[in-house]
């Protein structure tokens, strides 16, 4: 007969490699952390291999331990989602859920309503990450990630909670002094401010009713790696941005900025959550999905009616 696999060591490994640490993984999964080490050198024991390389500051996969890393996180998350939806129909969601969201959307719109979220879901804890950089959800042992995009990664399970339009927008002093541009390619005369995580933050890229197409690639005196650092600047008359409703919103209401090329849209956009592949969400997670769906299913539009 067969040896079963070692579930355990694998699930304790997709921890440790989760967290690249023995005493994180330890701590987070109640075990001392010789119970963790050995859990570990279990598994490449029967592998054959060695999984991480140690220092004294720093655990690294190696190439066997990223292999099976991303295998052993889905195992586990299986496992999660198995004896979550055993327990469903006597038990509340429990467990902690690792969630990956933009800076100022996560600020501006996560943020606020988790009081609601935690007095339903008592039993249900958040690690929030905020950042405008793309997080990886399987290297990163993310639960889950709300991301604004015009298409998300194929490779990942995608929600749409809502749209989110993208406007190319200045500051009524900037066209005045510089001139209103009439059509896409123009805009390659002007000062371009840009944003690093753009999907392509080099090009801008339009289209039209009529089905035509432009790009350009713009220039000028700012690029940033965040969408709410650029309003200063675009509000002063330096430039021409590319920014979503949710950021642009209340300096269009306001007239600070007014939108320009209205012809011309950029690609569509929208806010999306995304889990990694695989089987069915341990129910900590589909609830928090379900609560966000339900919140953000209205678009959101300047931050004063949030």
């Amino acid at each position: 007969m067969t040896n079963l696999p070692d579930l355990e060591g694998l699930a304790i490994f997709a921890r440790v490699a989760e967290f690249r640490s023995f005493s994180r993984a330890a701590e987070e999964l109640k075990l001392s952390k010789a119970t963790v080490s050995k859990a570990v050198g279990r598994i490449e024991a029967r592998l054959g291999a060695r999984l991480f390389n140690r220092t004294s500051r720093r655990l690294a996969l190696t190439e066997a331990g990223q292999a099976l890393a991303v295998r052993a996180a889905a195992m586990l998350a299986e496992g999660e989602a198995a004896e979550s939806e055993a327990m469903s129909g006597s038990a509340a969601p429990r467990g902690l859920v690792r969630l990956a969201a933009p800076m100022s959307f996560g600020v501006l719109y996560v943020a606020p309503l988790l009081p609601d979220f935690f007095r339903a879901n008592p039993g249900i804890s958040i690690d929030l990450h905020l950042s405008d950089a793309q997080a990886d959800l399987i290297g990163g042992g993310f639960d889950a990630a709300i991301r604004i995009a015009a298409l998300p990664d194929s490779s990942l399970m995608a929600r749409r909670l809502c749209d989110m339009p993208i406007h190319l927008v200045a500051a009524p002093s900037y066209l005045k002094a510089q001139g209103r541009p009439r059509h896409p390619l123009q805009l390659a005369e002007h000062a371009g401010l840009g944003y690093s995580y753009q999907l392509t933050p080099d090009t801008w890229r339009f289209h039209n009713k009529s089905g035509e197409t432009a790009s350009v690639r713009p220039s000028g005196p700012l690029r940033v790696n965040n969408g709410e650092a650029m309003l200063p600047s675009l509000i002063a008359g330096l430039g021409i941005g590319v920014l979503p409703q949710f950021i642009a919103g209340d300096a269009l209401a306001r007239k600070e900025l007014e939108v320009v090329l209205p012809d011309w849209s950029l690609p569509p956009s929208a806010v999306y959550w995304l889990t990694p592949p695989g089987g069915p969400r341990p129910k900590r997670v589909e609830t928090l999905a379900d609560f966000f769906a339900a919140r953000l299913a209205r678009k959101p539009g300047p931050k004063n009616q949030a």
